[in-house]
């Protein structure tokens, strides 16, 4: 990402839900400094909550450099505090773009939040993610979602840049961007993603940073294993935050019952978002199996058609299946009563986790 960015010649749109200002975050507020130098147009959208830790004297420096910076629903905003942008999107000149689950922050390099703030506790190092690059027509509707994040949020005049050049094909793979906002019918990978696993005949792997799915999604899944299509699911093992984690082990029971094979992995902190169903069909973005992504979060994803692609993506979840524990059906029903109990007071809250 940094890479393309540094070779920008007309503008660079990045939204992003965590925007820490630590080590990296000063690096890119360097690159953007040099590149509006360069007469680039840069155009950044972060997330109010995502970055609540983050100074404001850090956004007044890249406001400063000529960054055009905007805050999706502040805090303050108590109406919409609820609505959080968790999309990672970048676009830089119109003919690259990037999206997946990883934020702009130090969390890749040195675990969770958690262990940033206790650095004297030991903790598994990094956290495990997915980023996909694209090129071709795909990019102009990674292009269109920021801009629409940008006029929802009164962020002013864009500027002057071409952020539609002409499209080129840059290759076979078919690709479309789903998108996921509160309200109306519009959480589109919810449905993509339901009508794949429908359809699934052979293997529904799915790789989730933070997994409470609805009724809707659990019901999918247990349809799929039941007719015989081999469902994985990769899960984190812990996280930063107890609950969420809790949440998902309160669905294992009907899961595993079910004969959908559940995997932890705790090598690091699982934050990957992916799909790969019947070697043809998959998925890389932001949008977790969770009640905040299909519901209050505004999300985006992309969805690619290609046997080629979906090789890749069932060797990535291979190495994953090999670092992860599997759950054992017959020790899941002997676990602790303390650790069912997290697991009820964790699903009292899951649609707000």
């Amino acid at each position: 990402m940094f890479e393309a960015m540094a070779a920008a010649r007309d503008h660079i749109s990045l939204e992003t839900y965590i925007l820490d200002g630590g080590e990296i975050g000063e690096r890119l507020a360097g690159l953007l400094a040099k590149k509006i130098d360069e007469g680039v147009k840069v155009n950044l959208i972060y997330d109010g909550v995502g970055s609540i830790g983050t100074p404001a004297a850090y956004f007044d420096r890249l406001r400063a450099s000529g960054v055009a910076v905007c805050e999706f629903n502040p805090v303050s905003d108590v109406q919409r505090v609820n609505n959080r942008d968790h999309r990672k999107i970048l676009v830089v000149d119109g003919r690259v773009a990037f999206t997946g689950g990883i934020n702009i922050s130090e969390a890749y390099s040195m675990g969770s939040a958690r262990a940033r703030r206790t650095p004297q506790k030991e903790t598994k190092v990094g956290w495990r993610d997915t980023q996909v690059r694209v090129e071709g027509p795909v990019v102009a509707e990674f292009q269109r979602l920021f801009l629409d994040s940008w006029e929802l949020q009164d962020c002013g005049p864009a500027g002057e840049a071409a952020y539609f050049p002409k499209p080129a094909r840059s290759g076979p793979m078919q690709m479309r961007v789903v998108r996921a906002q509160p309200g109306g019918d519009s959480a589109e990978m919810y449905d993509a993603l339901l009508t794949a696993i429908g359809k699934a005949r052979r293997r529904v792997w799915l790789t989730v940073g933070y997994f409470a799915p609805d009724p809707g999604m659990q019901q999918a899944l247990i349809a799929a294993a039941r007719r015989g299509v081999d469902v994985r699911l990769v899960l984190p093992g812990y996280s930063d935050f107890w609950a969420p984690v809790y949440a998902g082990r309160s669905h294992y029971d009907e899961l595993l019952a079910a004969g959908v094979h559940i995997h932890e992995w705790r090598e690091a902190l699982m934050h990957a978002k992916t799909a790969v169903i019947d070697s043809a069909w998959s998925s890389v973005g932001s949008t977790n199996l969770d009640w905040r992504s299909f519901v209050h979060n505004y999300e985006a994803d992309v969805v690619i058609l290609d046997a080629g692609f979906a090789a890749a993506m069932e060797d990535r979840f291979r190495r994953d299946l090999a670092a992860a524990t599997e759950i054992d059906p017959a020790a899941w029903k002997v676990r602790g009563v303390g650790e069912k109990l997290k697991e009820w007071i964790a699903r009292r809250w899951e649609y707000l986790l």
